[in-house]
């Protein structure tokens, strides 16, 4: 059928025979699961039954159960929930078998975390793709939280000056639970029309940002100096150890050096985008960063990760994470 804007999900909205719930961000596939749920049961799909493909799931049962009607035949929702977002051989024959041949008076809601090209390549993905409605939950990231965060107010019909937008944007990155919970929080201390300014934002807004290692990557690649600070201080503060950092960092470096050597034997960026693994802004930012930071840098910056390595592990002295420090910051200007 058609892929739709998860955001766009309502409790009274006419619903499709299959919906296909996926992506990386928890809160927004939560959300997309209660608002397909108040849904059926507004529209009477009263009959709801789940299940969860784990191991030695019986697949063949659930085509007979997903197939079967009730008592009554009443309206039912089926769910499926696959942790892994791999269902196997069975599993994928099942899920195009199903696909294909959708089951009356049922709405159907397949749930599945964060892919991979190859399960989005996969003819079971195909199948549910061309008869289902495909539900991304996108990540929210740095650059589109303030604008999600205005919008989330708006439906509350609340307004932020952009001043106040930009606190709360940072107080909360990284943790989208949180941002919703300061939203809702907001939404009850002030009217509709009301429009949120710097002192609201600043008392009223926890500061819980929560910084994932990998978000490293996009800082220092732009080079953006001022957030590589933020984001380590932050990771050292919550206690984060820096082994994970240090080989995520240590593979773009390898990264960039066998982009760097691609580039100059004529190569583009398209064709080394599966082998490099370039997917989603590392696609932009990592050619950016190869253009700024000279191959010889590069080279010494691989011999400090060697270096912090044998720090981490005791066979050398120094402060792990000072050093590290200095590593990112100078791989940022």
């Amino acid at each position: 059928m058609a892929a739709m804007n998860i955001e766009q999900l309502s409790a009274d909205m006419p619903l499709k025979p299959l919906y296909v719930v996926h992506g990386e961000e928890d809160l927004l596939r939560i959300e997309a699961l209660d608002n397909l749920r108040a849904a059926a049961r507004q529209q009477g799909y009263l009959n709801r039954e789940v299940h969860t493909a784990e191991n030695n799931f019986d697949w063949n049962e659930w085509l007979q159960s997903a197939g079967s009607m009730g008592l009554f035949a009443d309206l039912k929702l089926l769910e499926l929930h696959i942790p892994n977002g791999k269902p196997g051989k069975n599993g994928g024959e099942a899920l195009q078998h199903f696909a294909q041949q959708l089951p009356e008076d049922t709405v159907t809601v397949i749930m599945l975390p964060k892919l991979e090209k190859a399960q989005t390549q996969a003819k079971w993905f195909d199948a549910l793709a061309a008869n289902g409605i495909m539900l991304e939950a996108k990540a929210v990231g740095a650059a589109a939280l303030p604008a999600w965060i205005r919008g989330r107010l708006k439906k509350w019909g609340l307004e932020i000056e952009d001043d106040a937008l930009a606190v709360f944007a940072e107080r909360v990155e990284g943790n989208l639970l949180a941002a919703k919970q300061e939203i809702d929080k907001l939404a009850l201390l002030h009217p509709k029309g009301y429009w949120l300014n710097m002192a609201d934002a600043e008392s009223a807004v926890a500061n819980v940002a929560r910084f994932d290692v990998f978000q490293l990557a996009g800082a220092w690649m732009k080079g953006d100096a001022q957030r590589v600070v933020r984001l380590l201080d932050t990771l050292e503060a919550e206690g984060e150890e820096p082994v994970l950092l240090l080989w995520a960092v240590a593979e773009d470096i390898r990264t960039l050096i066998r982009l760097t050597a691609a580039l100059k034997q004529g190569q583009n960026i398209q064709s080394l985008r599966n082998s490099l693994r370039l997917w989603g802004e590392k696609q932009t930012l990592a050619p950016m960063a190869a253009n700024r930071i000279p191959i010889g840098r590069l080279l010494q910056a691989l011999q400090t990760c060697a270096k912090i390595d044998r720090m981490i592990k005791g066979a050398e002295e120094g402060d792990a994470w000072t050093e590290f420090k200095q590593l990112v910051m100078g791989l940022a200007i």
